[in-house]
């Protein structure tokens, strides 16, 4: 009675983490589109599915552990244009970052999202080698944002 069990519950074990990495590798392969479940600061969201997606080549300031000046405001820019919406993931060269966060380029409605935080003075442009696509222009809008004198640059 006992061995019949025992293997009823090593099948359902091995059904459930095939199940489970399954799902992992949909999402770590996500470059595509995918919908926003939560914005959890200015540069990082997460995407159903459950991974956590940071902005390649931004920067914006915190809002947690420790509130940064302009972290609230970018924090709610990024919610504005991303929450609950279907966007677009674009890879560089790496995968993920030291956290495990996926590492990408976002598009919502054909918006550049990390741009558009960039001009908007929410963030600014940080280049980490070697995901470097849009560098150039990331540092043109952060650029035009200090020119204009916005978000962080007032």
């Amino acid at each position: 009675m006992k061995r019949p069990l025992i293997l009823l519950l090593i099948l359902i074990a091995a059904f459930l983490l095939s199940c489970a990495s399954d799902t992992e590798i949909s999402v770590v392969d996500t470059e595509g589109q995918v919908r926003v479940v939560r914005v959890i600061d200015g540069d990082t969201i997460e995407v159903e599915g459950g991974a956590r997606v940071r902005y390649i080549g931004i920067d914006a300031p915190e809002v947690y552990p420790q509130t940064k000046y302009y972290g609230p405001e970018a924090w709610t820019r990024n919610r504005e244009l991303v929450e609950g919406k279907t966007v677009t993931l674009e890879k560089d060269v790496s995968e993920t970052d030291v956290y495990g966060r996926l590492l990408r380029y976002v598009w919502v409605d054909g918006v550049f999202v990390n741009g558009e935080l960039v001009r908007l003075g929410c963030a600014r442009a940080i280049s980490y080698p070697p995901d470097t696509k849009y560098q150039e222009r990331l540092a043109q809008l952060e650029e035009e944002a200090r020119e204009a004198r916005r978000g962080l640059w007032r």
